[in-house]
């Protein structure tokens, strides 16, 4: 039976409200079951786990669960200390002595057995609760979650009920441990289909552990590429670092600005790396460290591109200054740092729970308004700049700012067209079965911005001849650049001697050519 739009739009809002990716402790504290549909719901917790490394976990003993080793080989999801509190009218509706006065299951699935969960009547809206003509139907009981056994295990989707007693206002879960022996994206569910417990609140939290420790599976190859991005910017650092002492005396602003870049890239890798091992070791984010590195991350996204600002409008190389610009530049730059700062530390700092998908359009859609006009006053300045530097035919810095301009517009085709193949990847993939390959999209743009930096540095390397990249006033009208380049070291005494040569030279061709005339006469 095919679920309804209804129903596959009521578990993907339920499951995009769940941290996919904060922490692999989640707590309750007395989080609300909302309404919906015929139930009430609360959307606890959703991770890709993969499956244990040994082939059964029966050696999986409650003194290995309680203190689990990181790198045990077993994963698995655990319920600690699970309270349910109803309101004080819901528990006065019953007598003292009642054996069951109110049910509350808790589910938990893969996403590739959502059609398990849930029944339609006479095939219209799809109802996760048993109603009494689903009852006759599909011979669930009414009151009930409806779920039919997965194809592959009849022990899955797992079914814990948890039962009222009396009068009483709390029910407590005994601590459970679900054992994870398939690779997949797991969802977990508070869930009643009692209308008398409306209002209902849940108290607790839950482990999810992977094989290898608590960091949740699709962030486990960004722990591994943080090391490789790292060894990279180490290799571009040495490189850089051996040119930038060779020539040190000739270096200009642009190349302390590129190092800088290079360093923050570095420190921004370092820090990511130490965020997910920590993650990985403690099952949650920590707060300080994650802030330091969505600070710095900011910081470098920032200046890199006030740097290609810059250098488009040819600060340094066609003008010494950039005049009155000067203020905008730096009040885009100061705007661009609190936008993604605002963005990135709502995405990665604070709570488990993920912001709302309307919280978080509002907060990328000044980030994606900000980077397109950047992205159009650097064409429009770089255009210039080619220009001018055509008009006064500076071949060898011509030469440069084409090549610059070529790898800017590879850069810009590729982040459209990944950025179109990521709306793509998660349009088609509204629960997140791709968790697996996800990370690349988070990848993408790290190595993008590193090979956008090895560019540059490739482009304006430090070298003897480093000062042809600069402004020079009243040069630049030839083609003859390298020449001056490499006379602007002389003094003004020795140019005055070779001119006086040259004087010399003329005047004495003149007398030889007076004293054959006059022979001749």
């Amino acid at each position: 039976m095919a679920p309804s739009p209804l129903f596959i739009l009521i578990l993907s809002l339920s499951i995009a409200s769940i941290s996919f990716s904060r922490a692999s402790i989640h707590t309750y504290d007395h989080e609300v079951l909302i309404d919906v549909g015929n139930s009430f719901l609360l959307a606890a917790g959703s991770e890709g786990i993969v499956a244990s490394r040994s082939s059964s976990n029966a050696n999986l003993d409650e003194e290995s669960v309680a203190r689990p080793s990181l790198h045990d080989g077993h994963s698995f999801i655990r319920f600690q200390n699970i309270s349910f509190w109803r309101s004080k009218e819901a528990a006065e509706l019953h007598k003292a002595k009642e054996n069951c006065s109110g049910l509350v299951q808790v589910l938990v699935f893969e996403a590739a057995d959502r059609d398990t969960i849930g029944g339609s009547a006479y095939g219209g809206q799809r109802s996760i609760c048993c109603t009494s003509d689903l009852a006759k139907l599909e011979g669930c009981k009414q009151g009930e979650i409806i779920r039919l056994r997965a194809s592959k295990d009849d022990k899955w989707p797992v079914v814990v009920d948890v039962h009222f007693r009396g009068n009483s206002l709390s029910s407590e879960m005994d601590d459970t441990v679900i054992d994870i022996i398939k690779t997949g994206m797991y969802n977990l569910f508070f869930i009643t289909c009692n209308p008398e417990l409306k209002g209902l609140t849940v108290n607790g939290r839950t482990l999810w552990k992977n094989p290898d420790g608590f960091l949740p599976g699709r962030m486990a190859p960004l722990m591994k590429f943080y090391v490789f991005m790292s060894v990279a910017y180490i290799l571009l650092s040495f490189i850089w670092f051996i040119q930038y002492v060779r020539f040190w005396k000739d270096v200009l602003l642009l190349q302390h600005c590129i190092t800088i870049l290079i360093a923050l890239g570095w420190f921004e890798m370092i820090l990511w790396y130490f965020e997910y091992a920590n993650f990985n070791s403690i099952g949650v984010r920590p707060v300080a460290i994650t802030t330091w590195v969505v600070t710095i991350g900011a910081v470098r996204r920032t200046l890199s591109r006030l740097l290609i600002l810059t250098v488009s409008m040819g600060y340094g190389v066609v003008r010494p200054t950039l005049g009155g610009l000067t203020s905008k530049v730096l009040l885009l730059g100061v705007t661009y740092f609190l936008a993604t700062e605002l963005l990135h530390i709502t995405e990665f700092v604070g709570t488990i729970n993920d912001i709302s998908g309307r919280a978080r359009l509002v907060l990328v859609l000044p980030d994606v308004f900000l980077d397109t006009f950047i992205i159009l006053w650097i064409f429009t300045s770089l255009s210039r700049t080619l220009e001018q530097l055509q008009a006064k035919r500076s071949s060898v810095k011509l030469e440069i700012y084409r090549k610059f301009a070529n790898a800017l517009g590879i850069s810009v085709i590729a982040s459209v067209a990944w950025t179109i193949y990521e709306i793509y990847f998660k349009s088609t993939d509204p629960f997140n079965e791709r968790w697996q390959s996800a990370w690349i999209i988070t990848a993408f743009w790290d190595i993008l911005a590193f090979a956008l930096l090895c560019v540059i540095c490739y482009l304006w390397a430090p070298s003897h001849s480093s000062q042809r990249y600069a402004y020079a006033d009243g040069l630049g009208d030839s083609d003859d650049e390298e020449t001056q380049s490499l006379t602007r070291g002389q003094s003004r005494g020795s140019v005055g001697m070779v001119e006086l040569e040259r004087v010399h030279h003329r005047v004495d061709s003149d007398d030889s050519c007076d004293s054959d005339g006059n022979k001749g006469e």
